[in-house]
């Protein structure tokens, strides 16, 4: 069984659609339906059609990713989709053949069914070669580098991955011939997102957060090691923290997405600290209950998964004290975006 990445949107504009339809969508809006196209020269034919001022390259890659998603993926195949509003991948398995449809939105109207086995896994799970193909520059493309599908079946599975073959590379090598470019910076985020995983746990996760506050200007005060009555941080605007928004701030260092109950929890002791709002910070991310149950509470209730707070570290890294930068060295760079052709 072959596993193929499908991504729902160049920023994920499609992805809320896509898990909630049990769809694999991608955009190509102004083709028609692709139902009857059964040669890849006819796909090229009515590509060139409605973009007759692609490039050659652009239309063989266009071309391709359209022609697998039509055709090359398969019922029992699994589906990635590495979501770009959280920190977490959601992987599905295909259960038929390509379907148009024009009840969907107009972007969203080329899809295949898909059983979505998880739709919150946290892109800490997977090792670094397989974020790294993840993180190719392409809306459609197989990944099969270094057993990637018998390792991804393992994780949904909860068991250790099959050992790499002999010979196969570091998680760190260049792409395999043959292999789409990565999406550079996606894969740096991996990697600042995989060293604060292991350098800044428990404890020093809330003081990662309390820097993150600090530096968007609130005045902050930090719960000491140990029990803190469902709350690390408490946080407030003004030079003493007696100005709104006053926050009562809970962070969970764990690697698994959190539940309901410790949302639940953090708005419970809300009024014994005074505050208005919330942030719950969790690692691992949060179950689709949390996100459920948050949509209820905008004007209440922010939360970060990994992904949102490594946003608001690389936001406000140069506020960030000079220890904590020594800590966590980084250094912003310029690089040539790669285009799909």
């Amino acid at each position: 069984m072959a596993v193929w990445l499908a991504r729902a949107g160049a920023h994920g504009e499609r992805e809320e659609l896509a898990l909630d339809q049990e769809l694999a969508v991608i955009g190509w809006w102004e083709l028609p339906d692709l139902s009857g196209v059964t040669s890849r020269d006819d796909l090229e034919a009515l590509y060139r059609e409605v973009f007759p001022d692609a490039s050659r390259g652009l239309v063989a890659n266009h071309v391709g990713q359209l022609w697998a998603f039509i055709h090359r993926i398969q019922p029992g195949d699994l589906v990635i989709l590495p979501l770009k509003r959280r920190a977490a991948i959601a992987i599905g398995e295909v259960t038929g053949p390509y379907h148009h449809r024009p009840d969907l939105p107009e972007d969203a109207r080329h899809t295949r069914p898909v059983r979505w086995l998880t739709k919150d896994m946290p892109r800490n799970r997977f090792d670094q070669d397989l974020l790294y193909s993840l993180g190719a520059f392409m809306t459609v493309c197989q990944i099969q580098r270094n057993n990637a599908a018998q390792r991804i079946r393992a994780l949904l599975a909860g068991q250790p991955p099959p050992p790499r073959a002999d010979g196969e590379g570091t998680d760190d090598e260049a792409a395999a011939p043959g292999e789409p470019p990565p999406d550079l910076e996606e894969y740096a985020r991996d990697q600042i997102t995989t060293f604060i995983g292991q350098k800044f746990r428990g404890h020093k996760l809330a003081e990662l957060v309390t820097a993150v506050l600090t530096a968007q200007s609130y005045h902050v005060r930090q719960s000491p090691p140990g029990p803190d009555g469902g709350v690390d941080i408490v946080a407030g605007r003004g030079p003493m923290g007696f100005e709104s928004p006053r926050l009562c701030v809970q962070v969970k260092s764990s690697d698994g997405p959190i539940g309901v109950s410790v949302l639940r929890e953090l708005r419970g002791v809300m009024g014994n600290f005074g505050a208005e709002q919330a942030l719950l910070v969790a690692w691992g991310g949060f179950k689709q209950s949390v996100f459920d149950e948050a949509r209820q509470l905008f004007f209440n209730v922010r939360l970060w998964d990994q992904g949102q707070l490594v946003q608001e570290l690389l936001d406000h890294y140069g506020q960030l004290p000079a220890d904590l930068q020594a800590e966590l060295p980084l250094k912003r760079i310029w690089t040539l975006v790669p285009t799909e052709a």
